[in-house]
């Protein structure tokens, strides 16, 4: 019962935890009588369940480690040569995206990394404007594997770095069919410098499930917001962010420890995979801007 209110309201696991703990500390309050370490605790609860669900803070990543056990990693890739994998790997194309374009000048491999830069270009292929890039996994994938990106997200406001997967249906009402015939399902996105003022907030990921045929409303997209998670140092620092894609649910990581899990728009289609560097809607910034976000590795295991 709690599991599928959970589900409704799209709670991630800090505020499942939180309730969970409430609920607990209640029912032993009403059995055991007074006690202040419990009222507490009790409290405490209460108020990190309150402001994770009111102020949408960021929260550490708190529930099970990532368990592979029976996994065998099928695909890595630790970009260590001096060019794209083309067996493994495409640019998405070139193409306008939003206030700018997308296209394969923005794309590199050097020191290990995967390189996608966002720069303003005079003589672009697409003609003046901001350049940024997608690139995606040539296989597309289906549910029983885990998906794990380490990466440097890119700094500034703006652009905004993610990896995430794509159907052919994520967005049709009727092919999506609430998700199980194709979602848009976001790994990470690192939006917290466009989303929050205070710089210690800014230091975080999104993680969303979107998806169409959940209810009536044809043209609006559903949405399952999973919550907002810190992770250590994400502008300079590697970080891992990963997906357990299963038959029955989505369980999100931030460096191998559960943030997130719903069994809600569980896609059952073939989908994409994806590493992008965004272009907002709107860029406010001189010519002179520029940012990069670098992948270390891409690694996917299944059974």
């Amino acid at each position: 019962m709690l599991e599928k209110m959970y589900d409704l309201f799209g709670w991630p696991f800090y505020q499942r935890h939180a309730f969970d703990n409430l609920l607990l500390l209640l029912k032993n309050f009403f059995a055991d009588g007074l006690a202040p370490k419990r009222i507490l605790a009790s409290l405490l609860a209460a108020v990190e369940l309150f402001t994770a669900a009111i102020f949408k803070t960021p929260q550490p990543p708190m529930g099970e480690k990532i368990d592979l056990t029976g996994y065998t990693r099928v695909v890595y890739d630790d970009f260590d040569g001096d060019s794209l994998n083309e067996d493994l790997w495409q640019v998405r194309g070139t193409y306008p995206e939003r206030s700018g374009f997308a296209a394969p000048s923005q794309v590199k491999v050097e020191n290990g990394n995967l390189v996608i830069t966002a720069e303003y270009l005079t003589d672009g292929v697409l003609g003046e404007g901001w350049y940024s890039a997608e690139v995606a996994l040539k296989e597309w994938q289906t549910y029983g594997g885990y998906f794990e990106i380490k990466c440097k997200c890119n700094t500034g406001k703006g652009f905004w770095s993610a990896f995430w997967m794509q159907s052919h249906n994520s967005y049709d009402h009727e092919k999506s069919a609430g998700g199980v015939g194709g979602a848009e399902i976001d790994i990470f996105e690192a939006m917290g410098a466009n989303n929050y003022h205070l710089k210690k907030n800014q230091n975080c990921v999104t993680q969303t499930v979107w998806y169409n045929g959940g209810d009536d409303d044809v043209e609006n997209i559903d949405k399952v917001g999973l919550g907002t998670y810190s992770a250590n140092d994400i502008y300079n620092t590697y970080n891992t962010y990963g997906l357990l894609w299963t038959e029955d649910e989505y369980v999100f990581y931030v460096n191998g420890v559960e943030t997130a899990r719903t069994s809600t728009a569980v896609s059952h289609a073939e989908e994409q995979l994806l590493i992008s560097l965004c272009v907002p809607d709107e860029i406010p910034f001189d010519h002179d801007y520029k940012t990069q976000y670098l992948i270390d590795s891409v690694s996917i295991y299944r059974k």
